[in-house]
Order: structure tokens, then sequence, then C-alpha cells
């Protein structure tokens, strides 16, 4: 029961963190685009998470990776307050706050291809399952940057905020880099915690 709790007050401090981010942004247009994952996983979890509930580390991970969306989502990423003391900081060129984005976007998605691929057991070796777990990462990224570009035909300069390349001409390579970066690093981290994790619900389930 408290693991319902805990997960219901979780979800309700996103929902009004969300609701905090949206009220003055920067640009509106903006923010439903950096916020739409949000506002598509949340009914998701709504409808699934008592016949397929997470591990509390992926929880975890999906509320940070939340948070740095919504702060993306009010500021846009290359205002974000975060990124402009990290520049100043570290003496650098441009804000850095959707390099972390992007890190998120690797670090996120590898946990959670990691959690369907381990309960399902559609993998059979550790080594494959890290494997196919990069690639969905590099497959997450690239379909983000494929969004991006989209979005650009369409709004033209009204998506500059939204891409935040900041004059860099990389910055889409930079940025599958970066993903890539953060599912690695996801998979070398807590691979173990979550594994732990896992082998915790699966025995729940198979005593219910």
């Amino acid at each position: 029961m408290s693991r319902h709790l805990n997960l219901s007050l979780a979800t309700l401090a996103l929902v009004g963190l969300l609701v905090v981010s949206g009220l003055h942004p920067y640009d509106r247009m903006t923010w439903w685009l950096e916020v739409a994952p949000i506002l598509i996983a949340l009914p998701i979890r709504a409808a699934t998470h008592r016949r397929y509930s997470l591990t509390p580390l992926l929880y975890a991970v999906i509320f940070l990776h939340a948070i740095i969306l919504m702060a993306g989502g009010a500021y846009t990423y290359a205002r974000v307050p975060l990124g402009d003391w990290i520049r100043d900081l570290l003496d650098l060129s441009r804000n850095p706050y959707d390099k972390l984005g992007h890190f998120a976007q690797g670090f996120t998605p590898a946990l959670v291809a990691r959690e369907v691929l381990t309960r399902g057991r559609f993998v059979r070796t550790r080594g494959m399952l890290a494997v196919v777990v990069v690639c969905v990462v590099l497959a997450v990224s690239a379909s983000y940057e494929l969004i991006e570009w989209l979005v650009a035909l369409l709004l033209g300069q009204g998506a500059e905020e939204f891409l935040g390349t900041q004059g860099d001409p990389w910055d889409t390579q930079s940025d599958m880099a970066t993903a890539l970066i953060g599912g690695v690093a996801a998979l070398l981290l807590l691979a173990r915690v979550h594994e732990r994790q896992i082998e915790r619900i699966e025995e729940r389930r198979s005593r219910a």
C-alpha cells in the first residue's frame, strides 16, 4: 500500500510542477513541445501501473527526467538558469543545459528498455541485453532529432527555441553522442541495483 501511496504522491507532485512550469513559459509553443513526453507518459502510467508496476529506481529516474523537461519547457533549453551558471562557471561558449536533457534522453530510455527486455525475457544474455539497450537509446535519440527536423520544417523560424542549437552546426550529432553517453552510463552505474529491484518485483508477482 505504501508503494502505491508514494507513487500517487510523486504523480501529484509531478502534475503540480507541470502546472507551475506552464504558467508563464518563455515561449508557449516550445513549452508544449518540450513537455509532450510527460503528457503522453502520465496517462499511460496511470492506466498500466497496477498490472505492470515499474521498479522504484525507474520511477525515480523518470521523475527526474520530467523535471529536466519541464525546466527546458519553461525557460527554453538555451535559457535555463542552471545552464547559465554552469556556462559562467566553466567559461563555456553556450548554455549546456540541453546536453543534460539529451543525457537524460539516453539515460532514462536505457533503463526503460532494460526493464522491459529483462522482465519479458526477450534477450537471453547480459551482453546482448546491453547491445540491444544501446541500440534502443540510439533509435530514440535519432527519432527525436527527426521530430526536431520535422518541427523546423513545419514552423520555420518559430521552431528556433525548440531546436536550441545556439549556433552549433554539429548540434544534432553532439546531441546523439550525449544520449549515447547517458545510456551507457545508466548501464554501467545502475545495472546491478536495477537487476535486484527487477528480481524483487518478479518474486512478488510469482507469489500473487
